[in-house]
């Protein structure tokens, strides 16, 4: 039975871009795979404790759930050019040496697919002006890549989303609405594949 283990990180409900796009994929998903399992996590509603070196059961718990995933679903919201602490705070707790490649080159946490989803107020694409600022694409392929979940890797980017509230970006309210479906385009094929 194939597993899709499902994360949100936005602190909003209402209006999430990443929620939004997050439940399309598992919608997808789960009706392309009626018999798979199915595991949920909200991280803003139930926090993941930051790692202190003291509690073990809380990792043991995570990695089981990511030991488990045939797929992993990220949602992923842009905070201040990067992710949300709940999501870096659940990062801190699974990604660690016991998942890094062994001397073999096998790696402990085998073939994974991911997707992460991402919502950007702004746009960061090659050629824009904040093309550099986009810490948070290079931060996630770097830890993924570290416990090898970077193998059958998607990021699939809803950008400027904040066109419609912050009056200087309204001339990119189309670009918006493109961005926003193509996401959804994107989160459908790759839930059916």
């Amino acid at each position: 039975m194939t597993t899709l283990l499902h994360l949100d990180s936005s602190i909003r409900y209402d209006g999430s871009v990443t929620r939004e796009i997050t439940r399309a994929f598992a919608d997808n998903w789960r009706e392309v795979n009626p018999e798979g399992g199915y595991v949920y996590r909200d991280l803003h509603a139930t926090p993941v404790p930051h790692k202190d070196g003291t509690e073990q059961a809380i990792a043991a718990e995570l990695t089981a759930e990511l030991k488990a995933a045939d797929v992993l679903l990220v949602g992923a919201p842009m905070y201040n050019f990067s992710i949300p602490s709940t999501l870096k705070a659940w990062i801190d707790q699974v990604a660690t040496s016991e998942f890094f490649a062994r001397e073999d080159g096998t790696w402990p946490l085998g073939e994974k697919r991911v997707v992460v989803v991402t919502a950007r107020g702004g746009s960061y694409k090659p050629g824009t002006p904040r093309e550099g600022f986009d810490f948070q694409e290079p931060y996630l392929r770097a830890v993924l890549s570290m416990i090898g979940l970077d193998r059958d890797l998607d990021f699939v980017h809803a950008e400027l989303t904040l066109a419609d509230v912050v009056p200087q970006m309204h001339q990119f309210r189309e670009l918006a609405v493109e961005s926003l479906a193509d996401a959804h385009r994107v989160v459908k094929e790759l839930a059916s594949a």
